[in-house]
């Protein structure tokens, strides 16, 4: 408690500064297409949301993924504290296409996902979260189950000038301790942008205190240059770096050493070109990832010493022409690329016999290809065109194709001999969608949604050969030849508003979107009883999964919300979210489906001060994939409240409580404890109580 009231009251300090003001006239610049979704409901992406409010959440994200725990529809995986993933509507993982500022990726190096996107970006540099939450737009690459576009600052929108922030956060469970730093400078022609963020994070407990191995250190920075050399061009350099230390996954079989990344990107955009043409967009980018974990901290460190260094290498790029044809339409045509190589070993020297337990005199060390040197290339072209059928209808259609390259180039024997004619492969995938916008008044609005996303096999499902990569023990095989899985999915939706003049009550907000995805060729992993257990073969299970294409499967589900503002300042939310996944060749659930989730917040909100009350109701989820290794998982209810304000002009306080009842629970998603010294393969269960302070200083 010492902590958070130096936190909250040793950096309060006081500042002047003269504003200058601004010439609107002059200060107009060409915006990067970093946006998705610009609020505006009939010319945004069919079924599209954003959140935005990164100075009121005063609770510390551990990485980004935490931005999405509140978005209706969204879950987490979680291995511990530091690798977090986000789930929506059931789809995960490269199902998703996660990336930063409107097309940048970073692919992970760990097969483990140790290190997935949402580790390399710093949470408080984030904007904004953008979801378009189906294959309906395939501007930014292949789109399987959605896009999640997390947006940094834009910072030729701000007033010119200096601007920065610092600002600090603490936690009691685990004695979390954050800080970012910020400083930017707009000028005429030229702005630039710095960030610096730390975090120390500790073993949590959860609600019968129990202590959770998930501690972690990570350190980022980034550097933004942009210049405009004419009113209508705009050229933008990115660089950041992240670098993870001593991370503890409670649910993975080793932990992370080093985790470092580094990711260069360039942007350029060409305004008002012609009456027909109207914008160039261009970005190419560079990202690099290089993990180093062990399982010095782990009971098997006795038997055997484990390492694994692994790095990923991203390249992308991409190019898109925005024509107006005519008048009411709009009409988007480009080629984008991505190329993802990983190589990295993993070394093992057995110093125990695994059958006696007896020392070795000579200890035995093993070589093992953790990627087999691999590599995938996708090669995209697309087209996409809004055509205003009249003021109320908005027709969206596009269409893309896809040439994907796949190949290894160091397989292992026994992979070549599983797959005797291995050698590069190439496909070619088409993806469409068509949808509509219906105003009917100002206050209500249709959507009518089809989307068929395509997807080739990633590079695990591929190329992984005998390593433990799911949520349960077995091991899993790589398949080269997986066709692409396909999702064919409808949905309809409506939202709407009410306004009441003369009433306590001053706004109603509500909606619901229903959805119905069929899956062809979809790829899950199935035990193969012709596969031979290749490390550690009398240990249970003695089962090989190896990764094959269903014949049928779907999902289907709904979300809905409803929000009541009142007394002017109050507002009352609830949201709902369920999704239904079947496997209709195994008779089960297709794996990682999140349970029935219920959300109500309670919320005041004033210029200078603002709070929070939110329950969230998560069911019980008995609808579960029994080869996947899942259990029934128990319902429970977590209760957290914040409270913020502006004392000052500059300042900003925040004060907050998680599961202030102290229940003990983990939700579906959560991976089991593996390889730890006091904990069987139980799901790992998420923090009790947990206090926290926020402070920050803007000019």
């Amino acid at each position: 408690m010492a902590k958070l009231c130096v936190l909250l009251f040793g950096t309060v300090v006081s500042y002047a500064q003269v504003s200058t003001v601004q010439d609107s006239l002059s200060n107009k610049t060409v915006q990067l297409d970093e946006v998705l979704v610009e609020g505006k409901s009939i010319s945004d992406p069919v079924f599209s949301t954003f959140k935005s409010e990164p100075e009121k959440k005063i609770v510390q994200s551990k990485n980004v993924a935490d931005l999405f725990k509140d978005i209706n529809g969204f879950a987490l995986i979680k291995r511990g504290n530091y690798a977090i993933d986000p789930s929506f509507r059931a789809a995960q993982y490269e199902q998703l296409n996660v990336q930063f500022n409107g097309g940048t990726k970073v692919m992970h190096a760990c097969p483990n996902r140790m290190d997935p996107i949402t580790t390399h970006v710093i949470p408080e540099e984030i904007e904004r979260v953008e979801v378009v939450k189906g294959p309906y737009t395939f501007r930014y690459g292949p789109t399987f189950g959605g896009i999640v576009n997390l947006v940094t600052q834009e910072v030729e929108k701000q007033e010119r000038g200096y601007h920065g922030k610092v600002n600090f956060g603490g936690e009691n469970n685990g004695n979390a301790i954050t800080s970012f730093a910020n400083v930017t400078y707009v000028g005429e022609n030229f702005d630039t942008n710095l960030n610096f963020g730390y975090r120390d994070f500790g073993n949590y407990q959860d609600g019968d205190g129990n202590e959770v191995p998930s501690s972690f250190k990570s350190t980022d920075y980034g550097v933004q240059l942009g210049y405009n050399p004419t009113e209508n061009q705009r050229i933008q350099v990115g660089f950041r770096q992240s670098f993870g230390r001593d991370v503890l996954h409670a649910g993975l079989p080793m932990d992370t050493e080093e985790d470092n990344s580094n990711v260069l990107s360039v942007d350029y955009k060409l305004g008002n070109i012609s009456d027909g043409l109207k914008t160039l967009s261009a970005k190419v980018y560079r990202s690099k990832v290089d993990h180093i974990m062990t399982n010095e901290l782990r009971p098997t460190f006795m038997m055997m010493e484990a390492v694994s260094e692994v790095d990923a290498t991203t390249l992308g790029g991409r190019v898109e022409l925005e024509w107006r044809p005519v008048d009411k339409l709009k009409l988007y045509t480009g080629v984008d690329a991505l190329s993802v190589g990983r190589t990295g070993n993993r070394t093992r020297l057995v110093k125990r016999n695994m059958m006696t337990g007896e020392p070795l005199s000579m200890p035995m060390e093993f070589v093992d290809e953790v990627w087999q040197d691999s590599q995938i290339e996708d090669y995209g072209a697309f087209a996409e065109a809004k055509y205003t059928l009249s003021k109320k209808f908005l027709l969206n259609l596009g269409a893309r194709y896809d040439l994907v390259r796949s190949k290894t180039d160091a397989p292992a024997d026994d992979f070549v001999a599983e797959y005797p004619n291995l050698d590069a492969r190439t496909e070619h995938n088409f993806s469409t969608t068509a949808s509509l916008k219906y105003m009917a008044t100002a206050n209500l609005l249709f959507e009518l949604a089809y989307g068929r996303g395509v997807r080739s096999a990633n590079m695990i499902e591929r190329f992984i050969n005998h390593f433990t990569v799911g949520q349960d023990p077995y091991e899993y095989v790589g398949n080269p030849f997986l066709d692409a899985e396909v999702n064919n999915q409808f949905e309809l939706g409506v939202k709407a508003n009410t306004n009441f003049e003369g009433y306590a009550f001053n706004r109603l907000n509500y909606g619901a979107s229903v959805y119905y995805a069929m899956y062809d060729n979809y790829i899950v992993a199935v035990i193969d009883p012709t596969l031979d257990k290749k490390y550690m073969p009398m240990a249970e299970p003695t089962e090989v999964k190896r990764f094959t294409n269903l014949d049928e499967a779907y999902k289907t589900g709904f979300e809905v919300f409803g929000e009541l503002t009142f007394l002017r300042d109050y507002r009352f939310k609830t949201e709902l979210a369920y999704v239904y996944a079947k496997n209709e060749d195994l008779d089960e659930s297709l794996p990682l489906t999140p349970p029935l989730v219920t959300r109500f917040n309670l919320s005041f909100e004033k210029e200078a001060v603002w709070a929070r009350a939110t329950y969230t109701l998560t069911s019980e989820q008995s609808n579960i994939a029994s080869s996947f290794g899942e259990q029934v998982t128990d319902g429970y209810g977590v209760v957290d409240l914040s409270f913020g304000a502006k004392p000052f002009k500059h300042v900003t306080l925040g004060v907050a409580a998680t599961n202030i009842f102290d229940v003990t629970y983990n939700n579906h998603l959560n991976f089991s404890f593996v390889n730890q010294a006091d904990y069987g393969r139980v799901p790992i269960n998420d923090p009790g109580r947990n206090l926290s302070a926020f402070v920050q200083y803007s000019f």
